[in-house]
């Protein structure tokens, strides 16, 4: 774990939908908010520069989705993908057996998803309230919760296991 900070309980993933509104979301996020770097479809150099950018806007934990070797390259807090690696390292998580995966992989934090309707898997299946309560509590890890979420649906699944809460479009 960086020893920067305390893991944050709210999170932003960047995502391409996002587009010019990314550094007004970033400035709009609490200082002791994370975030998860993303944007996979652009070229490296911009990918990197755009990287650069929302670092020189946002003092909290900045995670880069990809390789732990990129992240520290890149200067980022950590990475977040799924496999083994060093660093402080993330990872999302759909269900159990992936749940497994990421504590045999030496993870530190679970993004468990998706707990509600999300636009970027529209018609994909959900956990809802009851699974995404049962997975979270049978992780010792901090989980996240994301798809769907805004503040008032994190505040109620604190109560489901959740440790906090995580949007791309809750802060567009």
């Amino acid at each position: 774990m960086p020893t920067r900070q305390p893991l944050p309980r709210l999170w932003l993933l960047t995502d391409e939908r996002l587009g010019d509104g990314l550094l007004d979301a970033v400035a709009r996020l609490p200082a002791a908010a994370g975030i998860v770097f993303r944007h996979y479809s652009l070229p490296e150099v911009a990918r990197r520069d755009l990287f650069d950018r929302v670092r020189a806007a946002h003092d909290g934990l900045l995670l880069l989705a990809g390789p732990p070797e990129q992240s520290k390259l890149w200067g980022a807090d950590g990475s977040h993908g799924r496999g083994p690696g060093s660093g402080f390292r993330s990872a999302p998580v759909h269900s159990y057996a992936e749940i497994r995966a990421a504590e045999r992989a030496g993870t530190a934090l679970l993004f468990l998803s998706p707990v509600y309707p999300t636009r970027s898997h529209p018609g994909a299946p959900i956990l809802g309230l009851a699974r995404f309560a049962w997975l979270a509590r049978r992780t010792s890890l901090p989980v996240i919760a994301l798809g769907g979420m805004n503040a008032a649906r994190g505040k109620r699944l604190a109560s489901f296991g959740a440790y906090g809460w995580a949007g791309i479009d809750a802060f567009g």
